[in-house]
């Protein structure tokens, strides 16, 4: 399995995640720690994850901002909100139904 499509149907769960842990990164610095957290294993795609934080900033679950760093360039940073650890807990639950489905299909086979 290709280590992107590993992240099919993930990609909010684990944004929503490191968001939580880790506030206001920007979008490689979340590309980063989920490879890292993942030791490599995950990979988010910058086609795959600029369009997901759009996404959720749309619907509620983030807030981006616009940070001057130290070197003067600009970078959006992006933060949980309230809705976002709703979200969170939502996702983490359908996670946690569907790693138990394939687990007992495993166990059968």
């Amino acid at each position: 399995m290709a280590k992107t499509d590993a992240l099919q149907g993930s990609l909010d769960l684990l944004v929503l995640k490191i968001l939580s842990r880790r506030p206001r990164l920007h979008g490689y610095a979340i590309m980063a720690a989920i490879a890292s957290t993942s030791g490599e294993v995950l990979r988010a795609e910058e086609g795959s994850l600029y369009p997901a934080l759009y996404r959720m900033e749309e619907a509620g679950w983030i807030r981006a901002q616009w940070i001057k760093k130290d070197s003067g360039r600009r970078a959006r940073v992006y933060e949980l909100t309230s809705a976002g650890k709703k979200q969170l807990g939502a996702e983490e639950s359908r996670w946690q139904s569907v790693s138990l489905a394939i687990s007992r299909v495993l166990r059968e086979a």
